[in-house]
């Protein structure tokens, strides 16, 4: 135990020891990058000391070639435990020397692994842009996750808002973590953002997650975005700005198939489209693609002030969606519906047909509209009946493509025609009332009475459909007698008339 102690403290004396500087730094990572990278380090009591100082070593080795500043590479450290800790904000450090020796004062926290409370920590204090010490505006944010995958506790929700929030989200476990958990919380791809790792053997994937991490926060990036079955839009950090140049845009399709929107070339057989955009451009539309198609972009920077890297970056288009995709129905009413479609392809369509009918076997009814019409209202229907309502769509290329729905007209649910209250001695009265035609399931008496001094009392009850009167008796001096009738699908519009007694009250009760 005692010689293995000598060795950790040894590794830790190399990998932290101040002499160490940038001028190790592997080829390409000086000055590669600027965001905002924070470590979420478990120090639970499930975590032993020799095992933090082995993933603090790793954390000091992971981070020395980095350049740190302002306009670099910002580092957080937030710690795990019963009460999570920030360690360290992204303001703290702004050079190695400074990053190293906090790393070295590190403690571990012990207690419960609160990961939950950890991720709300990071979410609303160090990755807000805006936030007091917080990440900055407009550049890339990173969670790298450091745990043993001793109970993390629910994390997955925690871990989506922040991946919903534009968060990107690695993972290192040096545990039996639950390999499903944590494949969900990673962002894609799993396979550069999530690993697994024994805690003697951390330093054989130090190259690989720095390497993920630089492909997320490297400046010189290129990223698609808005993409549509015939347009994307390609974005990149304006690294010509103040300088003089412009950016030249290449693309083409997978195979060599020739699109619009720009210059058309070809080298070797292989067909491209060209573009040129200004030193201070950071985007361009990529317009006239194929749908559902695989294209390949690059962007080169253009300057006799300074060289640039070529930028390159596959993506796909979406499938087109042919027009009905969906159909909704709204204003539904006892004799009329209206329908309603998507998405709106005047440049595709030539018209739409409409045809409905009363289910099971209606007449069929047909309507033609114009190609800019994305809705039609359907008239003179039957009240309380299920219509099945298909929209084709005529497509200019000689495709139909169509769409059903079902959709119930209103039941007719027509009012108490009258209702008349007439006094049978001190505390009882006689209910009639007449009724419209219509499919009656029945009628809802309800009373409410109030003598001096006395609670109101209230009482409710329904009445078959052929009941057309009812008496109440033992009623309060005050009270008011209401009617409606009862429809399959609603309650139709009631009457209401009051009642006067003289004589004290008694129990209330009714008798038909």
């Amino acid at each position: 135990m005692e010689s293995r102690m000598l060795a950790t403290w040894a590794l830790l004396c190399v990998l932290l020891r101040p002499s160490a500087t940038q001028n190790t730094a592997p080829e390409g990572v000086l000055n590669c990058c600027e965001g905002d990278v924070l470590f979420l380090l478990d120090s639970s009591g499930s975590v032993s000391s020799y095992e933090h100082s082995r993933m603090l070593a790793f954390l000091s080795e992971l981070l020395l070639p980095f350049s740190l500043g302002e306009d670099q590479v910002r580092v957080g450290l937030l710690q795990v435990g019963t009460l999570p800790r920030l360690e360290f904000g992204f303001d703290a450090h702004d050079a190695q020397s400074g990053l190293q020796g906090a790393l070295r004062n590190v403690k571990p926290l012990r207690g419960d692994t609160n990961t939950v409370e950890a991720l709300r920590m990071a979410r609303e204090r160090a990755l807000r842009p805006g936030a007091p010490g917080g990440a900055r505006e407009g550049l890339p944010r990173v969670l790298v996750w450091l745990t043993d995958g001793v109970k993390p506790g629910d994390v997955i929700g925690p871990m989506a808002e922040l991946l919903e929030e534009g968060v990107a989200v690695l993972v290192v476990s040096t545990g039996h973590g639950n390999y499903q958990v944590l494949r969900q919380v990673v962002s894609p791809p799993v396979e550069s953002h999530l690993y697994f790792v024994d805690i003697d053997d951390m330093s054989i994937i130090t190259e690989d997650l720095r390497d993920a991490i630089i492909e997320i926060i490297r400046a010189e990036r290129i990223t698609v975005r808005d993409v549509a079955t015939d347009s994307a839009t390609l974005q990149w950090r304006p690294v010509l700005s103040g300088l003089t140049g412009y950016y030249e845009i290449r693309y083409s399709a997978a195979g060599g198939g020739g699109v619009g929107g720009g210059t058309s070339s070809s080298t070797s057989g292989s067909q491209y489209q060209r573009l040129t955009q200004s030193a201070e451009s950071s985007t361009a539309r990529l317009t006239g693609l194929t749908p559902d198609t695989t294209y390949t972009a690059t962007l080169t920077p253009e300057s006799n002030d300074q060289a640039f890297n070529t930028l390159s970056i596959t993506f796909k288009t979406k499938p087109e969606v042919l027009s009905p995709a969906v159909v909704t129905i709204s204003e539904s009413g006892q004799t009329s519906v209206r329908v309603s479609w998507g998405p709106s392809q005047p440049e595709t369509v030539t018209s739409y047909y409409v045809e409905y009918s009363a289910l099971p076997r209606g007449k069929l009814h047909a309507v033609t509209v114009g190609r800019t019409q994305n809705s039609t209202l359907l008239r003179d229907l039957q009240p309380d009946t299920t219509y099945l309502v298909t929209v084709s769509a005529r497509h200019a290329s000689g495709t139909e493509r169509a769409m059903s729905v079902k959709v119930c007209t209103q039941e007719v649910t027509p009012a108490l025609a009258d209702l008349q209250l007439t006094t049978v001695g001190s505390d009882a009265v006689q209910v009639d009332w007449r009724s419209s035609p219509g499919s009656l399931r029945g009628y809802w008496l309800t009373w409410e009475g109030r003598q001096s001094s006395a609670p109101s009392q209230r009482s409710s009850f329904y009445l078959p459909p052929e009941s057309l009167s009812t008496r109440l008796t033992r009623l309060p001096p005050a009270t008011r007698v209401c009617v409606s009738p009862i429809y399959r699908t609603a309650r139709g519009e009631g009457l209401c008339c009051n009642a006067q007694f003289n004589s004290n009250a008694l129990p209330y009760g009714y008798h038909s």
